[in-house]
């Protein structure tokens, strides 16, 4: 057990932790050297060192450091867990912040800054949890992991998918816990604390759109690659795909507290489209239609590719001859890549022919199952502070590194522990979006659930 001075101790611990990884701001735009995640994988390395575990660094890449440490179990044939969290952070516009968005601040409660949410908060209370165990001589009947991985936010070449493909023993664990959980919904006298089994596919593609090049000042009948990478973006924006219920979505709905009305619109396939096209914007519209639709995001154009591998240098005076556009795509179980291209054969329709489908990324849909004994850990632990509380299944619109584990046979839960004033609308749109902040009520209770958790399933 852990009492509450010990408690109030390791909280503040892993409230200075996270301000000091905020801190390192390891942006992660996409490219190869952004990230730098060495910075806080450095942090990290020295905050566990003082255990005496040995602690492995990994670097596929130049900067993009990924970090495992070890309690082995007393147990060879015991299950393992892994504690797993991400190192890296999305791009921020500074110009849209209250707050310095690497400045790491406490105020009023909360920690301020990028990253805060999404998702050092969890990697870091990991460390102070995984520190704790390890300090206090702790011994689990398995092995007991900590991850703290490079790369996720732009697609995991760089981290968690190179550590499987090279080194799988140095991160495989039969249950994992990681991004992102533990927010309540429902009657406040017997909440839902969601806990994430599952995740829609990422199907990521660059549609390359060719013209002919001629100059700016003759456009009639041009044919100019931005103006039909113009009328691409539209017809996506404009498709709209039949809705798809998977198997979590009842009870997805069954959690929201609404009345009887709006539950039967939201499961009837007829009716769903019109109801949330009513709902005001912003609001819960666009998380729920992410969850029952296959959704696409037109969020990058730029010079494209000419035939001989150099890149279209784009001029105001020049009608440009190739545009990419990079499409963010997520996919419901069951989809694979040809009903992504199924997908964009309806949407584009006769434009169809004038684009060159290059694949990002095409990771399917992927989701454990709860009749284990990671999900009773956390019932447990979840009932000691929230006793009248219940763990429900939720598939996420998002992407993690769950996937990855997934794949590698681990079952893999997104999960945490949040202040029951903390609102699930407010708190997703902290995820990638102006002024990211966590309180620190927060941060003590989900702390303490990675010591309860592992306590449970381990000993």
């Amino acid at each position: 057990m852990t009492d509450e001075r010990d408690l109030d101790g390791l909280t503040g611990e892993t409230v200075e932790l996270l301000q000091v990884m905020i801190r390192n701001a390891c942006v992660n735009d996409g490219t190869a050297e952004s990230g730098q995640e060495v910075r806080n994988a450095d942090v990290l390395r020295q905050f566990l060192g003082i255990t005496g575990l040995d602690v492995q660094t990994y670097e596929p890449t130049p900067g993009r450091t990924t970090i495992v440490a070890r309690i082995e179990g007393t147990d060879p044939q015991a299950p393992s867990l892994a504690l797993m969290g991400h190192t890296d952070v999305v791009p921020v516009n500074p110009d849209g912040w209250t707050r310095d968005p690497f400045g790491g601040e406490l105020v009023d409660g909360e920690v301020w800054g990028r990253g805060a949410v999404d998702m050092l908060n969890l990697t870091s209370s990991m460390a102070v949890a995984f520190r704790h165990l390890a300090r206090s001589g702790f011994r689990p009947r398995g092995d007991l992991v900590y991850v703290a991985v490079a790369d996720e936010e732009s697609g995991s070449a760089h981290g968690m998918q190179w550590m499987a493909d090279h080194e799988r023993d140095a991160v495989y664990a039969d249950y994992v816990l990681t991004e992102n959980g533990g927010l309540h919904s429902g009657p406040k006298e017997r909440p839902w604390i969601g806990v994430n089994v599952g995740e829609k596919g990422v199907a990521w593609r660059t549609l390359r759109v060719r013209g002919t090049p001629g100059h700016g000042s003759a456009p009639f009948k041009a044919d100019n690659a931005l103006m039909t990478a113009a009328a691409v973006i539209q017809r996506l924006g404009d498709y709209r795909p039949a809705p798809r219920f998977h198997e979590l979505w009842r009870t997805r709905v069954d959690t929201l507290g609404v009345d009887e009305a709006t539950r039967a619109a939201l499961l009837d396939p007829e009716r769903i489209d019109e109801f949330l096209d009513a709902l005001p914007v912003p609001g819960p519209g666009a998380h729920l239609h992410a969850c029952t639709h296959t959704t696409f995001s037109c969020n990058t154009i730029g010079p494209g590719t000419q035939g001989g591998g150099g890149v279209t240098r784009m001029k105001t005076n020049v009608i440009p001859d190739c545009v990419d556009i990079g499409v963010d795509i997520r996919t419901l179980p069951g989809e694979d890549h040809h009903d992504v291209d199924a997908h964009l054969r309806a949407a584009l329709g006769d434009l169809y022919d004038r684009v060159e489908v290059e694949v990002v990324m095409n990771d399917p849909a992927t989701i454990s199952r709860t009749d284990t004994p990671l999900w009773d850990a956390l019932e447990r632990s979840i009932a000691k502070p929230f006793p009248t509380a219940r763990p429900t299944p939720q598939l996420v619109v998002g992407f993690t590194d769950s996937r990855v584990y997934r794949a590698m046979g681990s079952v893999a839960y997104g999960a945490g522990l949040f202040s029951p004033d903390l609102d699930p609308s407010e708190f997703g749109r902290r995820f990638h979006g102006h002024d990211e902040r966590i309180d620190v009520e927060s941060l003590r209770l989900t702390t303490n659930l990675w010591l309860d958790v592992v306590r449970e399933l381990l000993t």
